[in-house]
């Protein structure tokens, strides 16, 4: 296959209609649709269900829209990560959810500023969600991603911090005095539903709840007693007056981890994640891990 003819067919499998793919690709609907057609001969099977003016995904066709993004965001990084490896200037750009692990971002930035094989970091602050992607597509050479909101799938990477989490609630709910609650508690709370988050397409699921992009737009629909929210609990340290949090007994532990693309040889990713790893390291230094080892030993 070749990288046009999977975006083409990933333009149509997105927007479902032919009309509106070749607009977004900028061509005429006819090559696209011979294209597709040409695609389906090479595979032998069928992509796209076409009944009257409306289409469809087979069962071989999700499969192909998912694995094509793949194969379109591997080769959308190889090719950033070539163009930004013949730059004279050698640095690190850093990609992590705006609002979170400010502190633990804080003192991984000073650590490896002080290592003598550091280099210049670039952190990029994103949205909800985005840092995975920004890693996968080659704008990034490391994040820190959340488990188990985040998909680590095709990484490496090392834990950094384990965290409970809180549900936010306005100041004045009656909730907000209680030691603890469950998460039966606040996902059904009457005129408080949880907010949507934007998929990777920008596009939002269904729901009741409110849009909210960042934390910022999320807590204010909160202090206006538009929604709530569970959240890990390090979100208290910013947290507005007008908003108060509740440990929530059952909801997952939030984990941070710092990762990487595990086909990385990049020393100065290797000095990164080894500043990260010692960081919460509380006796003498046992680094040992085979892939730290094997990108510095490159």
């Amino acid at each position: 296959m070749e990288t046009r003819e999977l975006r083409y067919f990933v333009a149509v499998a997105e927007e479902l209609h032919f009309g509106r793919a070749a607009q977004r690709l900028g061509i005429a609907q006819p090559p696209l649709s011979r294209a597709i057609q040409q695609l389906e001969r090479r595979l032998g099977v069928t992509l796209l269900d076409r009944a009257g003016r409306t289409v469809s995904l087979t069962e071989a066709g999700s499969v192909l829209l998912v694995e094509g993004r793949a194969a379109l965001d591997a080769v959308d990084a190889a090719e950033r990560r070539t163009r930004r490896a013949t730059k004279d200037d050698p640095g690190l750009v850093l990609v992590t959810k705006a609002g979170a692990v400010g502190e633990l971002l804080a003192k991984l930035l000073d650590a490896y500023a002080a290592a003598p094989d550091g280099v210049p970091v670039d952190v990029r602050l994103c949205g909800i969600g985005e840092q995975e992607y920004m890693l996968r597509d080659g704008r990034a050479d490391v994040a820190l991603l959340h488990r188990p909101f985040d998909s680590t799938a095709g990484f490496d990477t090392e834990e950094l911090h384990t965290e409970s989490q809180v549900a936010v609630l306005p100041v004045g709910h009656p909730l907000a005095g209680h030691d603890h609650v469950t998460m039966a508690d606040v996902t059904d709370l009457p005129g408080l539903p949880m907010p949507r988050w934007p998929r990777s397409d920008g596009t939002y699921p269904d729901g009741p709840g409110p849009e909210a992009r960042d934390t910022a737009q999320l807590y204010q629909l909160i202090a206006l007693g538009r929604a709530t929210a569970v959240l890990p609990e390090s979100c208290r340290t910013h947290l507005r007056g007008d908003l108060a949090t509740v440990p929530v007994l059952d909801a997952p532990t939030i984990t941070t981890v710092i990762a990487w693309p595990s086909h990385s040889r990049s020393r100065a990713v290797a000095a990164l994640v080894r500043t990260a790893t010692l960081l919460k390291k509380t006796g003498p230094p046992t680094i040992g891990e085979p892939t730290l080892d094997y990108l510095l030993s490159v």
